[in-house]
């Protein structure tokens, strides 16, 4: 399928904010950025507003657009809360998830690991995406299922960023694999405690999106 032009856009703009071609603090011009993407602004504006839900970017009425860099600790409070919601959407699943659910996990692990061997860190992300909407789904609890889509929106520029780490992609898919198997033995607590690290940003991860967004504020 056809991917929109916004979410192109929106990723090229993603990728300069962590890249520090435009500052914290800096306000974006609508139309210096239309004319840089030979686009109208209509397109422009929905990339905007995705970099809004993600929190990329500030939307203040009668001002602008502009970009907002969470600093560290904002950015580690928000893994911590991820890895805790998403932990509790597993150890739910491990019950309630089916085995159409699972097959689906399955086949989306089998297109993460061709990423994987195709080095394309965009299109294991793509698939890592899906991985998790299927579990936020199957955890059978509507409430919990927004509120994890709207905190992952809200830390997808910072999860596409820490993916870019030396042998990332691999460890990334052995952790998929922990979590399906846990979750196909129905084991709660090792479905648990396996999401919790996958999404968790420590040690050598933390270092290396910590230093990333130092030198692109640099």
């Amino acid at each position: 399928m056809e991917r929109k032009r916004s979410d192109t856009i929106a990723e090229a703009l993603e990728g300069m904010i962590l890249e520090g071609t435009f500052v914290d603090g800096e306000r974006l011009d609508e139309v210096q950025l239309a004319e840089r993407f030979s686009v109208s602004r209509t397109p422009l504006r929905e990339a905007l507003q995705r970099l809004a839900l993600s929190g990329l970017v500030e939307q203040i009425p009668r001002r602008g657009v502009f970009v907002r860099q969470p600093g560290p600790v904002e950015l580690v409070e928000m893994f911590e809360v991820m890895a805790e919601l998403e932990s509790v959407c597993a150890r739910l699943a491990a019950s309630r998830i089916t085995d159409a659910a699972l097959a689906e996990m399955r086949a989306v692990n089998v297109r993460c690991q061709r990423a994987v061997e195709a080095h394309d860190t965009d299109g294991y992300y793509y698939e890592n995406e899906r991985f998790h909407a299927i579990l936020y789904r199957h955890s059978g609890n509507g409430f919990l299922e927004k509120e994890c889509k709207r905190l992952f929106r809200r830390l997808t520029p910072f999860r596409r960023l820490q993916l870019r780490l030396r042998g990332r992609l691999r460890q990334s898919m052995a952790e998929h694999e922990a979590i399906v198997a846990a979750l196909e033995a129905g084991d709660a607590l090792a479905a648990s405690d396996a999401i919790r690290r996958h999404v968790a940003v420590q040690g050598e991860k933390f270092h290396h999106l910590m230093s990333t967004l130092k030198s692109a504020a640099e």
